[in-house]
């Protein structure tokens, strides 16, 4: 590990510095963080978010953990196109309905471009869902501890503390300043990669929660000692968060401590950051972080004090944060295949003829729930209007094939992603979008990690003049079909 740690400095700070960060001028961000295009909290149902999540498909699942977790986080999408992260939570996380709706609604006035706003909640029975905005990028987690490509930039490093220290600020002006369990899983990066910290965390304990599920080696003291969370507990899990994007490893505060005390600093620095940063840099990060872990709360800088001591070490602040990530921006990437390309180009001629050519071995796998005693008089006649459908199809007589493909759908006996393919291409020639956007999100319903369906979503979105939502349908088809040839490609 050849950074050069061993320069950096010991323990005792100057009193320029502390001054500096314990008593930083009352200045405001230099940018206006607060955002308006996002709509405003609501009450979602329960089949909603069904619908969203394709039935809570685990397909969808996104959180950590994966279906073990006891509350599990899936993406989805709204019926307006917009994508969504939807949390649910065990059954037993919060009994009391009235208090988990207050704390969501408070939550949910939260509006910045710090955050992962909260766009909702749903609260039936005994079922409890947060529904946030949903970031495509993974967390801080991931990019610093398990990259693939390339190891987190130190500029980029100095942005994600800054703009947490932003989102902390921005939180606690707004009368929410504690954060349960701040970690490097609640750092979330949105399209533009942009860190962004997760509203999740702002919730209150709920009765089965831990407000710190990480080892208690990393659990502020206090909290140890009255098992409260404080203002200054969400400065202490700052101060860690530091040392992670210092070390690239999640390394406990105490052993952090030693290795300063020891001047040990090479070992505490990520050898993937060599010459990417002065000794001056990383002396003001070590000073930050050990201020925010400092044993007595009191004694640790406040959300204010950290964004005043952070802006001044941001480096490469014109470069856009996907490029400082590596990460295909959504308006640098190309469709892969030629479906992706003729829905992009709204080719109707050359979807017909890749659908047909297609036919329907995209539909092994999906779940027909049928028993020999359903092979009826009617299950042959619905069987019989498939057929009809698909010679009408064939034969381009499109406005029959959606009378044949809504005698088979209707019945309801069996499901096919490619049948409602199909009747939203026949929509779309005969100038019906809305319908053969209904049909392309049903197809995706059905199947959730059909490109496809993506991809005629974007067609459709086009034809109703929704090119923005159209551009993200676009590349959600293009990285499912991505996602869908590096699994065929290892077998």
């Amino acid at each position: 590990m050849g950074c050069q740690g061993s320069k950096l400095m010991p323990c005792c700070w100057d009193s320029q510095f502390k001054a500096a960060v314990l008593e930083a001028p009352d200045i405001e961000n230099e940018e206006n963080n607060e955002v308006d295009n996002v709509p405003a909290f609501r009450e979602f149902t329960l089949e909603q978010l069904k619908n969203a999540t394709s039935g809570f498909a685990v397909e969808n699942i996104v959180s950590e953990h994966g279906e073990k977790a006891p509350n599990v986080v899936y993406r989805g999408k709204l019926e307006n196109h917009r994508r969504i992260a939807v949390k649910r939570f065990n059954r037993m996380a919060w009994p009391d309905s009235r208090q988990f709706l207050e704390e969501a609604r408070s939550v949910g006035q939260l509006r910045n471009n710090r955050l992962a706003n909260l766009l909702g909640c749903c609260c039936e029975g005994d079922e409890r869902l947060l529904v946030a905005e949903y970031m495509p990028n993974e967390t801080l987690a991931k990019h610093l501890f398990h990259w693939e490509t390339q190891p987190m930039k130190w500029a980029m490093r100095l942005r994600v503390v800054l703009y947490l220290a932003q989102a902390l600020e921005y939180c606690t002006n707004k009368g929410r300043a504690l954060y349960h369990d701040l970690n490097a899983y609640r750092v979330l990066f949105d399209e533009d990669g942009n860190p962004r910290l997760s509203t999740f965390g702002l919730m209150k304990n709920s009765r089965d929660g831990k407000s710190y599920s990480t080892n208690l080696a990393f659990t502020p003291p206090e909290y140890l000692r009255t098992g409260r969370v404080t203002p200054e507990s969400v400065i202490y899990s700052f101060g860690t968060l530091l040392f992670d994007l210092l070390s690239g490893k999640h390394i406990p505060p105490s052993h952090a401590l030693d290795l300063i005390r020891d001047r040990n600093l090479q070992m505490l620095t990520d050898s993937c950051l060599e010459g990417q940063f002065s000794d001056n840099d990383g002396t003001e990060l070590v000073r930050l972080a050990s201020r925010c872990l400092q044993y007595e709360p009191r004694e640790r800088p406040n959300p204010k004090s950290l964004v005043a001591a952070l802006t001044p070490l941001q480096k490469e602040t014109e470069v856009p944060s996907h490029v400082l990530m590596g990460i295909p921006h959504s308006a640098s990437f190309t469709p892969l295949s030629p479906v992706g390309q003729a829905c992009s180009r709204g080719d109707l001629t050359a979807i017909h003829e890749i659908l047909e050519n297609l036919g329907y071995k995209d539909d092994e796998g999906v779940v027909n729930e049928l028993s020999f005693q359903m092979w009826t008089d009617q299950m042959q006649e619905t069987l019989n209007s498939k057929k009809k459908g698909d010679a009408a199809f064939r034969q381009k007589d499109f406005k029959e094939a959606i009378e044949c493909y809504t005698q088979f759908i209707d019945v309801g006996t069996m499901v096919s992603p490619t049948i409602f393919a199909r009747r939203s291409l026949c929509y779309l020639i005969n100038d019906m979008p809305q319908e053969a956007l209904n049909d392309a999100m049903q197809a995706q319903v059905i199947s959730p990690v059909w490109h496809i369906a993506s991809y005629l979503q974007a067609t459709a979105l086009t034809a109703l003049g929704m090119e923005n939502e159209s551009q993200t349908a676009l590349k959600e088809g293009a990285t499912l079909e991505s996602k869908r040839s590096s699994v065929t490609g290892k077998k």
